[in-house]
């Protein structure tokens, strides 16, 4: 790792919270198109997780990023792999693949909820715990065009994605119930469709009346 990568990094875990690529090109006094090519690079290695800020007027909220620890970079290699043996095995010996593999997401995202530090709040929208926790696990989620819309730009799994689609998408998809089950949120519905936008996948999350809800 480059010494300037090495500082970003530094930088990146000095924060108390998710931070600007400006901010950040403040604080190491790197010009902003270095430092976003060095985020990339962290992010690529698990070193680092890309969030969004939130909405200040018009547009799309400035990126934030946030620094994961050495130990998610560390087991990122093995958890991949093992996450392509299981969806494998779900694959050749389930006759409901998608089915199951629904299942066992909705019991990650319910043990997510468990396990999480912090729970929403009595009247919040449901919906951003569950964006919240996406972007915990590496999603890098985005606002849509809708307020029922948002766009995960990243997937931990993606080799994986790509090669069993019906399994790894449906662990995916199981997750985002989980946690809405497990916030007691029964009237949001989730759909999630695989790499159906540029560079993302969009998940809808639509509260009562549909997607505009």
């Amino acid at each position: 790792m480059s010494t300037s990568r090495r500082a970003l990094l530094a930088a990146l875990r000095s924060q108390s919270q998710p931070t600007t690529l400006a901010a950040l090109g403040a604080a190491t006094g790197l010009h902003v198109n270095t430092v976003r090519e060095h985020l990339a690079a962290l992010v690529d290695v698990g070193l680092a997780v890309r969030g969004s800020g939130v909405p200040d007027g018009r547009g799309r909220p400035a990126a934030t990023y946030a620094a994961t620890g050495a130990e998610h970079a560390l087991v990122r290699s093995e958890y991949t792999g093992l996450a392509a043996a299981l969806a494998s095995t779900i694959r050749r010996t389930s006759s409901t693949p998608d089915r199951d593999a629904a299942v066992a997401g909705a019991e990650w995202g319910r043990d997510l909820v468990s396990s999480s530090p912090s729970a929403p709040e009595r009247d919040a929208d449901p919906r951003k715990h569950v964006v919240t926790l996406l972007a915990q696990l590496g999603f890098a989620p985005q606002p849509g065009g809708q307020p029922s819309t948002t766009l995960l730009t990243r997937c931990p799994l993606l080799t994986t994605a790509q090669a069993y689609p019906d399994v790894v998408c449906a662990v995916h998809l199981g997750i985002v119930q989980g946690v809405l089950d497990a916030d007691g949120a029964d009237d949001v519905s989730a759909e999630l469709f695989p790499f159906s936008d540029p560079g993302a996948c969009r998940l809808e999350l639509s509260r009562g009346g549909g997607p505009h809800g």
